[in-house]
């Protein structure tokens, strides 16, 4: 056991050293590219280029991946959680864009999904302070 355990650190600790690597290659890259605008644009703000946020496909919710994502972030709250805020979770984790029309839509996605783990006995809802917003959580 000893040894496998051994194995696996190794292997881990190879992959950190490949991944700061090719960290250390990008940002060597960045900054070529960063001067070569400019010198071609040198009245170009280069800072001022927002970097390309990861978009995943419009289809990124596998079978039961949403509901586990759910219960995660139901998990690890200290509190019990209202409908918007497990969406804004969802958006952030997921690395969406966090406008009005993609939280409005993850947040349907997430009520339906918490009425089902209601159903099933996985989680709860309260009412909140204000008699309007529904709390949830995990059933213990």
């Amino acid at each position: 056991m000893v040894e496998g355990l051994a194995k696996k650190r190794a292997q881990v600790a190879g992959e950190i050293e490949r991944t700061h690597e090719a960290l250390r290659k990008l940002a060597a890259d960045l900054e070529h590219i960063d001067a070569t605008l400019r010198i071609v644009a040198p009245d170009m703000a280069v800072e001022a280029i927002k970097s390309k946020v990861f978009r995943p496909p419009a289809d990124w919710s596998k079978r039961g991946e949403m509901a586990r994502m759910v219960l995660s972030i139901l998990r690890t709250a200290r509190a019990p959680m209202t409908t918007r805020e497990i969406a804004e979770r969802m958006v952030v984790e997921r690395g969406l864009q966090a406008d009005t029309a993609a939280l409005n839509s993850m947040g349907k996605r997430v009520a339906c999904c918490l009425r089902r783990q209601r159903e099933l006995g996985r989680a709860s809802s309260t009412e909140g302070d204000a008699g309007f917003w529904g709390l949830w959580q995990i059933v213990k």
